[in-house]
């Protein structure tokens, strides 16, 4: 599958296999459809991905309050905020109704795609990945710094994946957590989610190690092209991708209605 360069409109077939795979590596609790836009929720963990509307479909624009409004009332009935999370397949009517009703962006994300027969995976070595899930949440836990309240939920997210999933972690000599990184391969297409370091490791080199050691499981499982997503602010998360040679396929930014805090 070509990658898509940063200075290029992106292919909308790229982004569209991406999303699938993006929706099957980190699957909401329920996903319900309007036209084709992909309502996802799930109430036990907050995640934006997975509690967002999704539109799939640049020719998906028709009544477009109505719509929004029964999006509102499906997240307000479980506690959620409304959030749009806007693609290359998002229509631009609809990306400029969002505009003019003064919806807010923010949390810009890029999605990253790399030949894995072509980039330099060298230098990582082949671990097993861990087979024990419980002790994957609870490094991932510590690792993001999330609290204690979201592991039933994080564990949800984790046994809901259908492709084949391998779960990396790095310990302390005491085997305190220090990295994490999930990797899902789906076919020909790998995606690495959930990467972290803890911050007193952070520039030691255990982010692109366990990342490249999760890409080369996923090449002997017959990956063929890699894929992750980064948050644009998130300078260092760049630059590796960068250095291992992935590249820009596409951007998507959540939106927000007026009042909502973000």
């Amino acid at each position: 599958m070509a990658t898509t360069g940063a200075d290029a409109p992106p292919s909308l077939a790229v982004v569209r296999r991406l999303e699938a795979a993006g929706f099957r590596a980190w699957p909401a609790t329920s996903t319900f459809f309007d036209g084709t836009w992909a309502v996802r929720v799930t109430t036990s963990f907050p995640a934006k991905r997975l509690n967002s509307v999704n539109p799939l479909d640049r020719s998906d624009d028709a009544d477009l309050p109505e719509r929004i409004e029964a999006a509102r009332r499906r997240f307000a009935a479980v506690g959620r905020p409304l959030l749009f999370r806007q693609s290359p397949l998002c229509s631009e009517r609809l990306a400029a109704y969002l505009d003019a009703e003064g919806w807010s962006r923010f949390g810009e994300s890029l999605v990253y795609t790399a030949d894995l027969t072509e980039i330099d995976l060298g230098g990582g070595i082949d671990r097993i990945p861990i087979h024990d899930g419980q002790r994957y949440l609870e490094a991932s836990l510590a690792v993001h710094e999330r609290p204690a309240s979201l592991r039933p939920g994080l564990e949800a997210v984790l046994g809901a994946i259908r492709p084949p999933a391998a779960f990396f972690v790095r310990e302390d000599e005491a085997g305190a957590p220090l990295a994490v990184a999930l990797a899902i391969t789906d076919n020909d297409l790998a995606g690495i989610l959930d990467v972290a370091v803890v911050p007193g490791a952070r520039r030691q080199g255990l982010g692109r190690d366990l990342v490249v050691t999760a890409l080369r499981h996923t090449v002997h499982r017959g990956a063929r092209t890699g894929w992750l997503q980064v948050e644009a602010e998130n300078e260092a998360g760049l630059a590796l991708y960068r250095r291992l040679g992935f590249r820009e396929a596409y951007r998507y930014v959540y939106r927000a209605p007026p009042g909502v805090a973000v």
